[in-house]
């Protein structure tokens, strides 16, 4: 994908805040330096980011977020408010060798995602 100044404002706002933004998130954030900019186009690049390995998308089906920080992390989900947070426990891939031998091939990147509810939410529910 050529350089434009648009995806460095997408990127520009991933960097920013750490929050791993929504689409919609995204958009609005750099609406303030791009008013017209379309969500479309904030879609299109953020799939081609996610397709280079630029980004990583995370979460459930329409619900998806976005961090770009594809250092050696995991992350949880939270299925109730939608919520990512880092996790940087140190998790074992010994598997992955295993994985290469049964498919033939060589993994460059696992991603892990837990999923569930966070303290927020569950304390929301008494739990």
């Amino acid at each position: 994908m050529k350089h434009s100044h648009k995806r460095d404002a997408i990127c520009e706002v991933l960097k920013s805040k750490r929050d791993h933004p929504t689409a919609d998130m995204v958009y609005e954030r750099v609406r303030e330096k791009y008013p017209e900019i379309s969500l479309a186009t904030v879609y299109r690049n953020l799939a081609q980011l996610c397709t280079e390995g630029t980004i990583i998308k995370i979460g459930a089906a329409g619900r998806e977020r976005y961090d770009i920080d594809t250092s050696d992390h995991t992350h949880f989900f939270c299925d109730e408010c939608g919520e990512v947070y880092d996790v940087f426990s140190d998790l074992n891939f010994t598997g992955l060798a295993k994985a290469e031998s049964e498919i033939g091939c060589k993994i460059d990147f696992a991603h892990i995602t837990f999923r569930g509810h966070c303290k927020n939410c569950m304390a929301k529910a008494g739990n």
